[in-house]
């Protein structure tokens, strides 16, 4: 069965969330895989708001393991606490990077890469998988990208 986004051609992201996220919370709601549910939810940021790379790491064996995503291809593992994802998941919150290349430590998968917004799932208590979104320009995350991924982040827990 073919799956079909209904988007608004509004400039406002705000808009944009509040169309997309209900949409795509029926779209897993049915769906047991996990690995289904994480390409589905990538494909979906990608396109309903244009971000240049969107995808998710999972916690596996003391590491974060590339998972589902939409864009170039990314860096394959990333250790606890290196980089914006890695330093996500020891600090167990989010992170909103206005200019990559000020960050310490930054892991470079793409040097088209920005600015990025990277946010941690939880099961248990402990952080499972991490989402990262990268944008090909500076400063393009907010408050409202916080808000509204934080809020999506939550419709995924409960599918852990």
């Amino acid at each position: 069965m073919a799956e079909h986004l209904f988007l608004t051609h509004s400039d406002n992201r705000q808009e944009k969330y509040e169309v997309l996220i209900p949409q795509i919370e029926a779209l897993i709601s049915t769906e047991s895989d996990l690995t289904a549910n994480l390409a589905n939810v990538a494909a979906a940021l990608k396109e309903g708001l244009g971000f240049f790379w969107v995808g998710f790491y999972l916690v596996k064996e003391g590491e974060l393991v590339l998972g589902p995503f939409q864009g170039p291809i990314a860096c394959t593992r990333i250790q606890k606490g290196k980089g914006v994802c890695g330093t996500a998941w020891a600090e167990k919150r989010t992170i909103i990077v206005k200019d990559v290349d000020q960050f310490p430590g930054h892991i470079a998968c793409s040097s088209a890469s920005q600015s990025e917004i990277v946010l941690p799932a939880y099961k248990g208590g402990e952080v499972t998988l991490i989402l990262d979104v990268d944008s090909d320009q500076l400063a393009d995350f907010k408050k409202v990208d916080q808000i509204q991924l934080e809020k999506l982040m939550k419709i995924i827990e409960a599918k852990l």
